[in-house]
């Protein structure tokens, strides 16, 4: 086991005091579960008991890909002004046999900060002007390649500089001036440090988050992250899967169809691997089957008893990049010690072929009693509190999370730790705060030591599942730690809506299916619907349900306008302007802000509307009276309350302050809604409480449980004694001056009424101190500070005890924690993506 030292927020003293008695209290080490370790009760994880030494027929040598290859030389002349590749360009360091390398390119180009671009001596040549120089190319070929890109290895000097850069791009057309003033560290960037000096370099950089070839249109490349660096490129080669895999023998890893991934044996035909296990009583064979190949590929699993076989599947797949998920009846044995083989077979030996997440699972008896069944955890990204009906809103925006509240329990003054998703959510999924688990800029990853919700109910058996509309919440964070299967939010590409942001409607319907073959077994789910989040334009016929359809051009229009008027680079891409910004631009604050509430309050009811359809599924299935629903949001959305849009800038109430649901039938009795203030890393323990399960001793929220109770209306009144008053907690950590110049670092703290804001790294404009009046002030408009001194005082204390507890919680990275692992082990976390 990799041990992790945690503290647990199990008690309040008082607000001077508090952090002191955690940090005796619960300085206990937690663990979690090791790449080999052991399943839950009944459930069989077939790629937990691979051995590389009970595989048989492995081919003598690797098929090389029939895939062309994408590679770039600079050993012609420039045309057109443009250095261009050498067609058929001899393959660098690849396999024998492998296909020539093909004309991919209209050319490079200088984009800002590069100048005396040209090819000499078969090197692209040129020098940085600035700290952000752009080298642009763009692919003519390969572009339906559906495979995922291994990685991107360029050979390059550089004279002085610390990092390379390369961004991929989908598009038609690129803005290389956008590019520029973009910062690098937007999520898909890939980067590597370089070594600056005469000496020719090869750099291999891996995407940080899951890219196919058909979505690589153009590389953005910055060679250097200096001024007056000269660079001489010589080659850049795309390597993608296919390829990288022929190369590496089979195992265990993180493998993705269509940007839908799970944990996956791979294996190379004509291979069988054997496994012994004893299966439980009603067995099934829960597994997807897929391959990257284009030619067929047979699958075969087969039950030996004594020294018979019994062949329970056999099928050929034909398309490539599509998982075909399968339950193989496994009743003929139940309880019994078998050997269960796995076996490809193709016409090519070395064809790749993909066992998806196998796993024998145990059909659960039909019974309403014990814990639940199915739980969802649901997130709502940037979805404003006030926004809702069930909170006072005046439109009709979720009719659905309103009834989903009056059956359940709902919470009035729930805060979310942080106020942009890529922070905020590993905070839900490991009940940690961020200062704790250190999640703050776009690169950061999870460590792989911190014990995530899912990884707890995999332990115990379920099927795990994630549905992550962004980067952010997928492997690219390391957020699929625990889950055996993940729908990245790329895989959502042409299904969710008019300008790509409105996933609720596609993952309902694979959720739907998903739940429809997993209904007899334990299952978590995690949910995450984009729909609020800008742009705001809702699918139809949300699009028309409170903005009028004529103000749709005219709003466009006047988004590609402000990108012109927009001070910070990010913001202005995305048309988010404050009321002067507008005003200089000519336009109407009054019309734009509000067209835009309405787009917004459209998206929400389209949202809600799918997770409708998900609750009446779960009635049709039965799964009602079995089933938890935890809906959240990460973090609200500015409309101006502070001179701004967008979110992230600031911990002020309409950011902080978020809706909080649960819904269980039998086992969450009707409560009035909550005034106590709650946290979002409430949840994770909470959830676990409700399933029966331990939660993990590093947590540092406390299950809700009391404040509501289970069973009988009475025991509602006996439990409240249990709950712990303790201060709210929320922190705004720096983004990075890359993503927001005046990026900025605050901390908030509520208690006995009273919240406090205190602004460590801030403008010269911003005060240190800010103290609102918490129920009577949502919106933190008005400052009392110098009214309460003493007020003040009391909350920064404890905010200095809040820090110093968190920070001394803070897990380790990835470096520290897979000491002393062996090589073996720690491969086994790489290839699963948990550490890099």
């Amino acid at each position: 086991m990799v041990k992790v030292s945690g503290m647990r927020r199990d008690a309040w003293s008082s607000a001077t005091g508090l952090w002191i008695a955690l940090a005796l209290a619960a300085a206990v080490p937690g663990c979690r579960r090791a790449p080999q370790g052991e399943s839950g009760p009944n459930t069989i994880r077939i790629v937990e008991k691979f051995d590389a030494k009970r595989v048989e027929g492995s081919p003598s040598s690797p098929a090389a890909s029939a895939m062309p290859r994408a590679e770039w030389r600079f050993d012609t002349a420039p045309v057109g002004g443009h250095a261009v590749g050498r067609p058929g360009a001899a393959p660098m360091g690849g396999p024998a046999g492998a296909p020539p390398a093909f004309p991919a390119t209209r050319g490079f180009e200088a984009g800002p900060g590069v100048s005396g671009l040209a090819v000499r001596d078969g090197l692209l040549v040129g020098r940085s002007t600035t700290d952000q120089p752009i080298l642009h190319v763009e692919r003519t070929a390969g572009l339906d390649n559906a495979d995922q890109l291994h990685a991107v290895v360029i050979r390059l000097r550089v004279s002085k500089g610390a990092n390379l850069h390369v961004v991929t791009r989908p598009s038609p057309t690129v803005d290389l001036k956008a590019e520029a003033a973009l910062p690098r560290t937007l999520p898909g960037a890939i980067t590597t440090p370089v070594m600056a000096g005469p000496q020719m370099q090869t750099y291999t950089l891996t995407p940080p988050a899951p890219v196919t070839g058909a979505r690589i249109r153009h590389l953005v490349i910055r060679p250097s992250d200096a001024p007056d660096a000269d660079f001489a490129i010589e080659s850049i080669r795309l390597v993608f899967r296919r390829e990288h895999l022929a190369e590496v023998p089979s195992g265990v890893s993180w493998q993705g169809l269509r940007d839908i991934f799970r944990e996956t044996l791979v294996m190379r035909a004509p291979e069988t691997a054997r496994f012994d296990v004893t299966l439980p009583s009603r067995p099934v064979l829960d597994l997807a089957l897929g391959t990257p190949e284009d030619g067929p590929v047979t699958f075969r699993v087969a039950v030996r008893r004594g020294d018979k076989d019994a062949a329970v599947l056999t099928q050929t797949v034909t398309t490539a990049y599509r998982w075909e998920p399968r339950a193989v009846d496994l009743a003929d044995f139940a309880g019994q010690a078998v050997s269960l083989s796995l076996s490809a077979s193709a016409e090519k030996p070395g064809t790749i072929a993909f066992w998806g997440a196998p796993v024998v699972r145990q059909r659960a008896a039909d019974t309403t009693s014990g814990p639940p069944r199915t739980v969802i955890l649901i997130q709502g990204d940037t979805l404003r509190k006030d926004h809702l009906e069930l909170y006072g809103y005046g439109r009709n925006t979720a009719p659905t999370l309103k009834r989903l509240a009056e059956e359940g329990a709902f919470f009035d003054n729930a805060i979310t730790q942080t106020t942009w998703t890529k922070a905020a959510t590993p905070s839900v999924h490991t009940s940690l705060y961020p200062s704790t688990h250190g999640v703050h800029q776009i690169p950061d990853r999870l460590p792989a030591s911190a014990t995530t919700l899912a990884e707890v109910y995999r332990d115990a058996g379920y099927a795990t599942v994630s549905f992550a509309s962004v980067a952010f919440t997928g492997a690219f964070t390391n957020l699929h730690q625990g889950f055996e299967v993940v729908h990245e939010g790329e895989s959502t590409a042409g299904r969710a809506g008019p300008r790509g942001a409105k996933t609720a409607r596609e993952f309902t319907d694979r959720l739907v299916e998903w739940l429809e073959a997993h209904r007899d077994v334990p299952s978590f789910v995690y949910l995450h619907v984009f729909d609020p989040h800008p742009p705001y334009e809702p699918n139809r016929p949300y699009d028309t349900m409170w903005a009028d359809a004529k103000g749709r051009e005219e709003y466009l229009r006047q988004q590609e306008v402000l990108k012109k008027f927009v001070a910070d680079p990010f913001l202005a891409q995305r048309g988010m302007a404050t009321p002067d910004e507008l005003v200089r631009a000519g336009l109407d604050p009054e019309f734009f802000l509000q067209y835009s509430k309405d787009w917004y309050d459209g998206s929400i009811r389209g949202m809600d509307d799918e997770i409708a359809r998900l609750v009446e599924r779960l009635r049709g299935l039965g799964l009602e009276q079995r089933s938890v629903i935890a809906f959240y949001a990460d973090h609200g959305e500015e409309f101006h309350e502070h001179g701004r849009m967008w979110h992230g800038q600031s911990i002020y109430g309409e950011l902080l302050r978020v809706p909080l649901i649960l819904w269980a039938p039998g086992r969450i009795p009707k409560t009035a809604r909550i005034e106590e203030p709650v946290e979002l890393i409430d949840i994770m323990p909470t959830l676990l409480d409700l399933s029966g399960l331990r939660v993990p001793p590093a947590a540092q929220g406390q299950s809700l449980r009391p404040l509501f109770g289970g069973g009988t209306a009475g025991a509602v009144v006996a439990a409240k004694d249990a709950w712990k008053k303790r201060p709210v907690i929320a922190e705004k950590q720096p983004i990075g001056r890359e993503m927001f110049p005046n990026s900025s670092e605050s901390y908030a703290i509520i208690d006995g009424g009273w919240k406090l804001i205190q602004n460590v790294v801030r403008p010269p404009e911003k005060p240190e101190f800010e103290l609102f009046d918490f129920y009577k002030d949502p919106l933190d408009r008005t400052n009392v500070a110098a009214q309460h001194p003493e007020v003040v005082a009391r909350l920064t204390r404890a905010l200095d005890g809040f820090r110093n507890m968190a920070r001394g919680a803070r897990l380790k990275p990835d470096s520290e924690t897979t000491k002393g692992m062996t090589k073996e082990q720690l491969e086994q976390l790489r290839s699963l993506g948990y550490v890099q």
